[in-house]
């Protein structure tokens, strides 16, 4: 096949190694960034407000976070740190799923056993869907064109439509699990991966069929709770917590290409060329590929104590890890926040500041 330009006829298969030496090139590019890149708070966004905290989502493309306050859920701009809305209305919520193709946000509410549907444009609640008790890690997976919920004392994942009526309309048959998830992540070509947490395992299940078509153990590491995907290398990034460890993983065979040791209390991952681990014990572990299948932690970033949970804006390269001051705990039990201190600790790469 030829083509004609400026005259001249040029080989389709000249025109496609140029192309793929190009983006060979970007790629090489972004790599070089990656494995050069050192990670630092650049500011703290002291919001206030009532409530504790858990997983945070970002939206990039409006540059705005949503924030899970147990009995609301807050909306504050990415760039300021100002709030934008509060959604009323939950018992005690954990995430936030957005579906921008049906302009609709998925609040998952643990003790009310639902899914609080809101409009993406006007954060105005449009209703709910039953599911059952604990309703906890909440994502969207785009090959499924499904919401999927985990629901961990209750040992199952649930599909929900994202175009269910929010006034009596039903989630589709819950999977079980054989166990108590935490956080899942979905590859975006039809499977799903979920850490079950009382099982040291990873479950993945056919998105298309909604069954279980493969469980793999987390082993060195333990009670598996946080996850993070490499879609184009097929890898996941899994926070356990005992042992603490971040375990590496194919996606593909399950098989453990690396454990590496992190902080106490991890609760969340991410990954943007390097992978991130947030801790409760206030560090942020940075994993990298220091060359071709050997990952090593080449940063912890001293975040806040309580900083255990973190969403990411990929476009900018920020991270935002929410926690509040905390005071001194008593004998034998846990410190607890103090009112009105709620914030969101922001880091971002080195050279972006």
């Amino acid at each position: 096949m030829f083509i004609c330009y400026d005259g001249n006829f040029t080989s389709m298969r000249t025109i496609i190694s140029a192309s793929v030496a190009l983006a060979l090139l970007a790629s090489l590019t972004a790599r070089a960034q990656s494995s050069s890149a050192s990670y630092a708070v650049s500011q703290t966004f002291h919001v206030g407000g009532a409530g504790g905290m858990d997983y945070i989502t970002a939206d990039p493309e409006n540059k705005l976070l949503f924030i899970p306050r147990e009995t609301h859920t807050m909306v504050i701009d990415a760039t300021t740190g100002k709030t934008v809305a509060d959604i009323p209305g939950q018992k005690h919520n954990h995430g936030v799923a957005l579906v921008p193709s049906a302009g609709r946000g998925f609040i998952s509410d643990g003790d009310d056993a639902s899914v609080v549907i809101f409009d993406l444009k006007t954060y105005q609640v449009l209703g709910k869907v039953k599911v059952v008790e604990d309703a906890d890690g909440i994502i969207y997976d785009p090959a499924s064109n499904k919401v999927l919920l985990d629901c961990g004392d209750s040992g199952v994942m649930i599909p929900i439509s994202p175009q269910v009526d929010p006034q009596g309309g039903s989630a589709d048959p819950a999977v079980d699990l054989g166990g108590k998830p935490e956080f899942l992540v979905a590859d975006g070509q039809g499977k799903a991966y979920i850490n079950i947490e009382d099982k040291d395992l990873v479950a993945v299940v056919d998105t298309k069929t909604m069954k279980i078509i493969a469980k793999w153990p987390v082993a060195p590491g333990g009670s598996p709770v946080a996850m993070a995907m490499d879609p184009d290398h097929r890898r996941l990034f899994i926070g356990c917590r005992k042992p603490q460890k971040l375990i590496v993983m194919s996606a593909d065979d399950g098989k453990i290409l690396a454990d590496l040791p992190i902080g106490a209390g991890v609760d969340a991952a991410a990954f943007d060329g390097d992978a991130f681990a947030s801790c409760r014990d206030g560090t942020l572990a940075v994993a990298r590929e220091t060359s071709p299948g050997k990952f090593e932690i080449v940063q912890n970033v001293k975040t806040a104590v309580g900083a255990k949970t973190l969403g990411l804006d990929p476009t900018t390269h920020t991270l935002y890890l929410p926690t509040s001051e905390f005071a001194p705990a008593a004998a034998g039990g846990r410190s607890a926040a103090k009112p009105g201190t709620f914030m969101v600790v922001v880091v971002k790469p080195s050279g972006s500041m």
